[in-house]
């Protein structure tokens, strides 16, 4: 279902502005597809950027957080700042899509649609350099390292917005299963959380025959693992959202014998602060309280990651009657809710107001999949989208 089909005979400006150069658009996003790189290795995707956006009159500053390219538009005398962010980076996923323009770098996938979001904000700058129409200033930041939840934090580290200040941050990610073009708003928490931990139960290695002369680390951790549901059911507030994940469990190597230890990796996501410092608190007391209850130990690395994402109110109520006026009430999705995956833009969010909103990229293969496929249908609406973002944001008598 393509919710917002590209009309040839439209009167709209910046439609047929952008229809004029689509085809350039979408073979530079193929082209970003066949060749990615991983978080702060984006040095042919950086350059490329960079290089278009220079061509277009943008002033550009390479080399912040290694990759990192933020470029800077301005007009008029408006004293108005609008940041607007993609992401670069791919992942460590050898793709199986089959497509003529499939990744040649074995093991290395742009599984997210990073390369969409790039292409994207490459397409709404090329209006706006040509024929934006606004009066202030516009930053334009290409994120690397968000996969791994290290690029926002690090460009922001090396003086991002006191470098280039905005009044207002925004950004977007694609979403698998939403109708094509379609647009998802979420006030307050919109995205989870994200933390990490390594626990490993240490027993007392023997014989699988004579499990009574051994201290099974195998046992203590499956009874672990049943537990830990109970941090999710019984500790938080059922109005409250958790995960809880064993993602990785390894222990042993024969069926005869009981091994040393057992190690357990898992992944926690919560959408406020409160839930996620009572997983951190929580989870470490039961791997311990299991483990001694068999009568061995647990050594838990419990690291943080990334906080919740959480939209401004003012700004994503904004955002939301752009996309209303733009494309009508069809094009937004009423009942988008919050996802539990995760996003380090997080971390700007945090250092200014702003929103995250989401574009449908209709039906396939879910994000993070060998087979995910970025849908070319969404790279004009959503270039459009900013492109009127930026307009209303950046008008003299706009009062936010």
């Amino acid at each position: 279902m393509n919710i917002i089909a590209p009309n040839p005979r439209s009167n709209d400006p910046v439609e047929k502005g952008i229809a004029a150069y689509l085809d350039e658009i979408i073979a530079l996003r193929h082209d970003l597809h066949q060749y990615p790189e991983l978080a702060f290795q984006e040095l042919r995707t950086s350059k490329l950027v960079a290089s278009r956006l220079s061509a277009w009159g943008y002033e550009v500053t390479t080399g912040i957080a290694g990759t990192g390219v933020v470029a800077t538009l301005r007009r008029g005398d408006g004293q108005k700042r609008i940041g607007i962010r993609a992401d670069m980076d791919a992942l460590p996923i050898e793709e199986a899509t089959g497509l003529a323009y499939a990744s040649s770098n074995p093991g290395v996938m742009h599984a997210c649609g990073h390369d969409g979001h790039t292409s994207i904000l490459l397409a709404a700058a090329r209006y706006l350099a040509e024929s934006g129409n606004f009066s202030g200033t516009l930053r334009l930041i290409f994120q690397p390292a968000e996969e791994i939840g290290a690029g926002a934090r690090k460009m922001i580290a090396e003086g991002l917005f006191e470098r280039f200040p905005v009044d207002a941050v925004f950004g977007l990610h694609n979403w698998p299963g939403v109708p094509t073009g379609q647009f998802g708003f979420v006030t307050g928490p919109a995205m989870a959380s994200v933390d990490q931990a390594v626990i490993k139960i240490i027993g007392k290695g023997g014989h699988g025959a004579e499990p009574h002369r051994a201290v099974d680390p195998v046992l203590a951790s499956a009874s672990f693992i049943t537990a830990l549901q109970s941090v999710v059911s019984r500790n938080v507030d059922p109005q409250d959202m958790a995960v809880a994940t064993v993602g990785s469990i390894h222990a042993g190597s024969a069926s005869n014998v009981i091994p040393e230890s057992v190690e357990m990796k898992l992944t926690m996501r919560a959408f406020n602060e409160t839930v996620r410092q009572l997983l951190q608190e929580r989870i470490p007391a039961l791997a311990r309280a299991q483990a001694e209850s068999f009568g061995a130990e647990a050594d838990v690395k419990y690291r943080l990651g990334f906080p919740a994402l959480v939209n401004h109110p003012e700004e994503t109520a904004f955002a939301r009657d752009v996309a209303y006026d733009a494309f009508g009430p069809a094009a937004i999705d009423k009942d988008f809710r919050p996802r539990t995956a995760s996003e380090d833009f997080a971390f700007m969010l945090q250092a200014n107001p702003g929103s995250y909103l989401f574009v449908g990229n209709g039906d396939g293969a879910p994000l993070h999949s060998a087979h995910y496929d970025f849908n070319d249908a969404i790279i004009a609406p959503a270039a459009r989208y900013w492109v009127r973002l930026t307009e209303t944001f950046l008008t003299d008598d706009q009062g936010r």
